[in-house]
Parts: structure tokens; sequence; C-alpha cells
């Protein structure tokens, strides 16, 4: 038996990755919704850099804002959501009622995000609120008389939720005992 060269190992594993490549693209266009043309490709006219490309996600106006300011397009609210779950370390449904009557197409309920079904949600409202006052009744003033070098960290969710959905309770490193307490001072006897 004649041992095969390099150069038909080569071709078989680049006919392979061709085959495999053109099942995913025929794959990803059958799973994929069909979109609706921007207007400039609906007239017939190419888009931006001479091709046709998916238009951005189109995220519905959100209704229902009670503590955001309600100017905010769809994706400006997701936006800020993403950055609260991530903070928190959890996904729409923690503060979102599902809607089991309205299924999407992968056979999922959707989220009613205007609904106020759930108290989580009602939380985030007032804890979002909690967090502009701090920013504006307190970090700006003692931004103001700050002289450090560098500005402080931003505060958001993260500060205190540091990914979870409820803060864990601080507990000082023993090697570093709050100043005042016993033995904080050197030669100070317990």
């Amino acid at each position: 038996m004649k041992p095969i060269s390099l150069a038909w190992h080569v071709c078989i594993v680049l006919l392979a990755t061709a085959l495999f490549a053109a099942t995913s693209a025929a794959q990803d266009a059958q799973s994929a919704p069909a979109s609706t043309p921007s207007p400039a490709a609906a007239q017939g006219a190419p888009e931006a850099g001479g091709q046709n490309q998916r238009p951005p996600h189109a995220f519905p106006a959100p209704t229902n804002l009670k503590v955001l300011p309600k100017d905010l397009t769809g994706a400006q609210v997701r936006e800020i959501m993403q950055g609260w779950a991530g903070d928190l370390g959890v996904h729409c449904d923690t503060c979102h009622a599902v809607d089991t009557k309205n299924v999407g197409p992968n056979g999922r309920p959707r989220m009613d995000f205007a609904s106020d079904e759930k108290d989580e949600k009602l939380m985030a409202r007032i804890m979002y609120q909690m967090l502009e006052a701090d920013k504006k009744d307190y970090v700006a003033r003692v931004a103001e008389m700050d002289k450090m070098d560098e500005p402080a960290a931003p505060l958001t969710c993260g500060t205190c939720h540091r990914g979870h959905l409820d803060p864990e309770k601080y507990t000082p490193p023993a090697e570093h005992p709050p100043q005042g307490a016993p033995g904080a001072m050197p030669g100070m006897q317990h």
C-alpha cells in the first residue's frame, strides 16, 4: 500500500473545511429570521459599502418607563438593562414577567417588559433612584473636594452588587483591622 502524500492530506483537509463551511452557512440561512430590508435596499439601492447587509436589530420603543428618561430608544434601554444584568449577575426574567400568551418563533414565551408584575422590577426602580441621588448629592460633592490625581471609579449597581443579586456582606481581612478597632494601633493592648 502506498502512503498518501502531504499534498493529498492538505487537499482533503481543505475540501472538508469548505464542505463544513458551506453546510454551516446553509443552516444559518435556514435558521436566521427574515429581516426587513432597509429603506435603501427596499428601493433597490445598495447598502453602505456597496453591499446589501442586514440592518441592525430594531428594538421596539420602550413603554412604561417610570424612572428612566422617557426619550430613550429601545436600543438605549436594552444597553442600560444589559449593564444592570451584568452588574447583578442576572437575566431579563429576574425583573421582567414572562408573557405565556405571546410565544416567539423559537417556541418560548416572550418577555412582557412593560409589566410591573414582579417586585424585583419595582425594587430595581428604587435602587436606580437611590443610585442617581447618591451620584448627585454625595459623589458629586466629594468629587468637588477630592484633591487626588485620579478620579474615583464611577458609582454603578456593580459597585455594591459585584455580580450578585444580593450584595455579599463585606468582612475586612484579619490582617488589616479597621481604624479604631482594638489592635489597630501599634503598641495597644487587647
